[in-house]
């Protein structure tokens, strides 16, 4: 759920929590993630106890699983090399019939009778083999749903009997491994520690997704915890599931910590894919592979059975390749969960069809702010942002510049203490709901069990973050309490709501990310941008839309705004795809082509 952090004081201060990174190191992708951590009680008869019920449940006991886990894990990160003979679509897995395929044209195909919702799934899992599993291998997703088929046809049954559940009914979704769900696949935030754990229920999300039918192909790799356990992460990468590669250039990076979701989704391994993100996980990933994403205000999609980092700003949220598709998926989302307190607030706010916002001339008397504090760091970025501007002015919109937020370089250090202490507490909330079905129960568990395993999940970084994060005592300490009322202060009165208030804007823009860096595995991420700070604090939506390329790499535009404005967001996000047309679907190369000056 974090991205990648930048130093404030000790710590950066544009940092993107993708899933728990510190501030002041790469910026960590923060999704929301419910951390799920297990105790590891090795050669007791509990552990024995548990080997046998999973050989019942998975065919194979936890030991097992674990030892066939690592070895697929080491695989993943060692037996290829990240610099491969160049790969296009052509070469790779020949046409693909469904390529870009929106869903609303699958939806008039499955109508029709041209397509059905297993001959949808069976297509993307085709796929997925020839493109994840083989050809460029990106590694996307970390598991295929065992019952995905029979689901379809189960869908294909009722749809002859009864007709259609909505727009989602049939189509084929990838979710985030840090999304619980009740079934034969794991959820396991990219971890060890959490194999073999069976969640008591679905998800908020699962649940939601599966009641407007739609098919749940799989789960996808992701930055292991969100991006929440130590310093020098490399996002994209989990010790359940290896590293995944960015499908414009494999040797580059996808972002994170919804990196699986986006690489997947650019690369047409699914119709949709959710990601979660406490600061810069669904935003960042979405930028850098070419997407629309969508991060929710808070408490506009349930929680429950999401891996947790902060349960201030994590959220769930829609990774499509239009603006139109993020807005069917948000419909789906959106709804009030009994167990998660944030949505109480949601049934004002909330909106039964999304898809009534996509106005072409959206952009008509916008009054629209430039966060430049957000941009300079990338001449090549400037440069498509500036273009991206003049379109927007072109297509009815005001253009405010520069719209100076004094608050946005004393965030990092608050934020950090507050995901610190609701990691703590919100992952041992989880791992309790998880009950004896899990392997480790608190965060000192999941501590324990990788210093054990060490050789598997150690071997590239530490888990400086959670050592931390363990050391921290409960939410009533006075440390907690001033930091988030810091960063509710700086984020939204001196933030977003001040801005928006004073220059009477209707939104916040800004680029969204720089270009996808090269992966360093020895070093972690190297990134120098950040925007999804603010909104993320705040717990404010935010959405990103492709802007362009630098050097054939994707970079996103962002919007954001006061709480609940998602409707607005979504408006205007959609007259800048329709005037930029910038989204195209990555061709697999081996690296990005940087030419010389001439």
């Amino acid at each position: 759920m974090l991205r990648v952090p930048v130093k404030d004081a000790e710590y950066v201060p544009n940092f993107r929590c993708t899933e728990g990174q510190p501030a002041g190191k790469p910026l960590l992708h923060c999704r929301s993630a419910v951390a799920q951590q297990f105790n590891v009680r090795n050669g007791d008869r509990m552990a024995d106890r548990r080997d046998r019920s999973n050989q019942e449940r998975f065919g194979a006991t936890r030991r097992e699983f674990l030892k066939a886990g690592m070895a697929a894990s080491a695989a993943a990160a060692f037996r290829e090399p990240l610099h491969t003979e160049p790969q296009s679509i052509g070469n790779a897995a020949g046409v693909f019939e469904l390529d870009e395929m929106t869903v609303d044209v699958l939806r008039r195909g499955l109508d029709s009778g041209k397509f059905t919702a297993r001959s949808l799934a069976e297509r993307y899992l085709s796929r997925i083999e020839a493109i994840d599993k083989a050809g460029p291998k990106l590694n996307s997703v970390i598991e295929i749903n065992p019952d995905a088929l029979g689901i379809a046809d189960e869908l294909d049954r009722e749809r002859r009997a009864k007709g259609a559940r909505g727009r989602l009914h049939g189509i084929p979704v990838l979710i985030k491994d840090n999304i619980a769900t009740s079934d034969r696949m794991q959820t396991t935030a990219g971890s060890l520690a959490l194999v073999g754990s069976r969640p008591p229920k679905d998800s908020s999300v699962a649940a939601r997704l599966r009641a407007a039918g739609a098919v749940i192909l799989g789960k996808t790799n992701l930055s292991e915890w969100a991006n929440f356990r130590g310093d020098h992460s490399t996002s994209g990468w989990s010790g359940r599931g290896g590293l995944t590669r960015n499908p414009y250039a494999l040797d580059r990076n996808t972002s994170g910590s919804s990196s699986g979701s986006g690489a997947a989704t650019a690369a047409n391994l699914c119709a949709l894919a959710v990601g979660t993100e406490t600061d810069g996980s669904v935003v960042s990933p979405s930028s850098i592979n070419g997407l629309v994403g969508i991060k929710p205000t808070v408490g506009l999609v349930g929680r429950t059975g999401i891996v947790p980092i902060s349960h201030t700003q994590d959220t769930a949220g829609p990774m499509a390749r239009t603006v139109a598709d993020a807005a069917v998926l948000l419909g789906v989302l959106a709804g009030v969960d009994p167990d998660d307190p944030a949505t109480k607030a949601a049934p004002a706010h909330l909106q039964p069809d999304y898809t009534r916002f996509l106005d072409p001339n959206g952009l008509q008397g916008a009054r629209l702010g430039v966060v430049r504090k957000y941009a300079g760091f990338n001449v090549q970025v400037d440069r498509v942002f500036a273009e991206a501007l003049a379109k927007l002015k072109s297509a009815g919109a005001e253009i405010v510049d520069p719209v100076e937020i004094e608050s946005l370089s004393k965030m990092g250090d608050p934020e950090l203490q507050v995901l610190l202490y609701e990691f703590k507490a919100d992952l041992n909330r989880y791992l309790g709901w998880l009950g004896a079905n899990s392997p480790v129960h608190t965060l000192q568990d999941v501590i324990a069990f990788n210093q054990k395993q060490d050789a598997q999940e150690l071997f590239y970084f530490g888990q400086e973050l959670m050592e931390k994060a363990q050391a921290k005592g409960d939410l009533t300490t006075p440390e907690y309490r001033k930091s988030l009322a810091d960063c509710r202060r700086f984020s939204r009165e001196e933030g977003i709501d001040g801005a928006i208030e004073k220059f009477r804007l209707d939104a916040l823009i800004a680029p969204t990310d720089s270009p996808a860096w090269l992966t360093d595995l020895a070093n972690g991420d190297n990134s120098n941008a950040n925007t999804s700070r603010i909104a993320a604090v705040a717990g404010y939506p935010h959405v990103t839309v492709p802007m362009g390329f630098v050097f054939g790499l994707p970079i996103g535009i962002s919007f954001f705004g006061r709480a609940w404005s998602e409707p607005v967001l979504i408006k205007l996000a959609y007259a800048c795809e329709q005037a930029t047309r910038a989204r195209k679907p990555p061709q697999f190369r081996a690296t990005a082509v940087v030419p010389l000056p001439t």
